[in-house]
């Protein structure tokens, strides 16, 4: 049962019908997995730490630029050259001491990223680059993992939850990295931008650990785009293909 204290910070959830005290506890119990402490991580780390996740792990082996601060709101000005993981424990122990952190220094590889995925119930790709996108994928895949994964760029940007064995996966929407794409550091971002997406992502997460989250019948997975330029939003569902790796585990 929640305690007094409980009912009193997370009364605006328990009243949300459907939600209630069942929902607050299944977050208590949840632990989910953060990769990435940036743009798109840092609403993450913020709506899941006030939801009430019961812990939160952070993986980011980079340290805070300057350039940084314009949309990585986990990170403040004198935060500049300290680790990511760092700056961002500090400000979600300070927004909610109960969840409990686990800060991870490191770039996801194809050597650690089983290692260090296996200890959660949810992953959230909210890396700045297809390698880790990717990796993330194929690594969950394997795992039987749900994750939430998203990309911006500019003033745009897409973001999908997978349920493996249950929905399509980032393969089947795009079955190889694509080449040759710019990055923000060469055409820039607007912040508000990954606040919306990563926001996206937190709320995909949170929907699926409390009972909300529910898979289409076909297996189609739900890609969600932001136009920023609009501003537009847009919902497309994208099937399931037959070739792609993630096939056999909805096959079995």
């Amino acid at each position: 049962m929640l305690t007094e204290f409980d009912r009193s910070r997370y009364q605006r959830n328990v009243l949300v019908p459907g939600f209630g005290e069942k929902g607050q506890l299944l977050l208590a119990k949840a632990r989910v997995c953060l990769v990435g402490a940036g743009g798109l991580g840092s609403p993450v780390a913020y709506y899941l730490a006030a939801a009430g996740v019961g812990a939160l792990g952070i993986v980011d082996s980079d340290r805070v630029e300057l350039s940084n601060l314009q949309r990585q709101i986990l990170h403040g000005t004198t935060d500049v050259g300290r680790l990511k993981t760092e700056s961002a424990a500090e400000r979600i122990a300070a927004l909610n001491p109960d969840v409990a952190l686990q800060t991870i220094p490191e770039r996801l590889t194809a050597e650690n990223a089983e290692a260090i995925l296996s200890a959660y119930d949810v992953v959230v790709e909210a890396s700045d680059n297809f390698a880790t996108k990717y990796l993330i994928n194929d690594t969950c895949l394997v795992l039987r993992k749900p994750f939430a994964t998203a990309g911006i760029l500019s003033m745009s940007g897409q973001g999908m939850f997978v349920a493996p064995g249950q929905t399509a996966c980032l393969r089947c929407v795009v079955a190889e990295p694509p080449e040759n794409v710019p990055t923000t550091a060469e055409l820039g971002v607007l912040g508000a931008v990954p606040g919306i997406l990563g926001s996206l992502e937190a709320l995909e997460v949170i929907r699926y650990l409390t009972g909300y989250w529910k898979p289409r019948p076909n297996g189609e997975v739900l890609v969600h785009s932001v136009d920023g330029d609009g501003p537009r939003l847009r919902t497309m569902a994208c099937p399931r293909r037959e070739t792609c790796r993630c096939a056999p585990l909805w096959r079995d």
